[in-house]
């Protein structure tokens, strides 16, 4: 029998691809969903216009010879556990559960790696491997790991894997040709672009996260865990969301600029700001659109424009700038709404006291 005909019958294709055994939760489905449902803006232009690059398959089809890919699959298969009815089953439910509400048909192969560290990844150019580490799955509960696992599987459907290792690989080049100048600057200059992509494309698996588990509190407990540890009786929701919220607005312009310096290093977002962002997206209108029903699909990927989604994405940014409490995007702001004395808002921003023109006085504090 066909997978087109097991899926007629109500039965899903066999070992592991397949959805049969799914088990009966009280959880929306969403048939056919687009990742673009859930992608963070800036994300999803980038996605929507490297799908539409003529050849984009075939080039880095053709790059997997060279990069470690096999070596990885290798080192997964034979050096850590891989995740099935046999073994870690609470996480094999977990992941067919995942593909089935966003009916990703083929069901990636996961691996659970020994590391204290807590963390996953989803990585792969012909196909995702999806790998958990033990510290995490000794963190999480339940349903906190049922998001972190929905995370993962939305990186896979949004095609995040195959960015992921070329970003791994570029990074291990880099290492290795630092000696060269200007080769290493080059390369650096790419690997700092994907970071910037890579960390918004951790708030769209945020968000597919939070569209597998349909619930916000567990999500919210996870990104504390991950922050602080197994100490939930020491932490609180409201009190962890403020410090995003003192993070963003704190400060002058010194610390704006070590908050870009601090960040442009890391593959992720800092924890407590993704928890603000997810809760910010969880009470949006689009969320609520998705858990109605309403949604792109992925049918309609294909007659997707490339300059709406980069109109979405600027309008974001903009957006963002807008309404930041940065000192910085406040700065920014007020210069792209023509706001005057440019000279004593940077001095000011910086801990400067300004001067005027007649002797070096300090400006009057309605000199603006």
């Amino acid at each position: 029998m066909s997978d087109e005909s097991r899926k007629s019958n109500g039965q899903g294709p066999e070992e592991p691809e397949g959805h049969e055994h799914v088990p009966s939760r009280q959880r929306r489905l969403f048939p056919g969903i687009s990742s673009r449902a859930y992608e963070h803006p800036a994300d999803r232009s980038a996605l929507v216009a490297l799908r539409k690059l003529s050849g984009f398959d075939t080039v880095f089809k053709a790059l997997s010879g060279l990069l470690p890919e096999r070596s990885l699959r290798l080192l997964f298969l034979s050096d850590s556990v891989r995740v099935s009815d046999q073994q870690f089953g609470h996480l094999h439910t977990m992941l067919r559960d995942a593909c089935h509400i966003l009916d990703l048909e083929k069901v990636p192969a996961m691996y659970v790696n020994q590391d204290p560290q807590p963390n996953a990844m989803c990585i792969g150019l012909d196909e995702p491997i999806i790998v958990v580490t033990t510290g995490l799955v000794e963190l999480l509960d339940e349903e906190e790991m049922r998001a972190v696992v929905g995370h993962e599987v939305g990186h896979a459907l949004s095609g995040h894997s195959v960015y992921r290792t070329i970003l791994l690989f570029l990074t291990n080049l880099a290492v290795r040709v630092a000696w060269i100048p200007l080769g290493n600057l080059a390369i650096m200059a790419i690997v700092t672009g994907l970071r910037e992509w890579f960390r918004k494309s951790e708030l769209s698996a945020d968000r597919a996260g939070l569209l597998v588990g349909q619930d916000l509190k567990a999500s919210m407990r996870g990104l504390m865990k991950i922050a602080g540890g197994n100490h939930l009786h020491e932490m609180n929701v409201d009190a962890f969301l403020a410090q995003a919220e003192e993070y963003e607005a704190g400060g002058d312009l010194r610390d704006s600029v070590l908050k870009i310096l601090n960040v442009l290093p890391r593959t992720h977002p800092f924890t407590t700001v993704r928890a603000a962002e997810l809760k910010k997206w969880a009470e949006s209108r689009d969320f609520q659109r998705i858990m109605d029903g309403h949604y792109p699909r992925r049918a309609e990927d294909k007659n997707t424009s490339v300059s709406d989604s980069f109109r979405e994405s600027a309008a974001s940014y903009a957006s963002n700038v807008k309404n930041s409490k940065d000192p910085l995007m406040k700065l920014v702001a007020d210069i792209t709404g023509g706001a005057g004395d440019l000279g004593g808002r940077v001095r000011r921003g910086f801990g400067g006291s300004g001067t005027n023109g007649n002797g070096g006085r300090g400006e009057s504090p309605n000199g603006d």
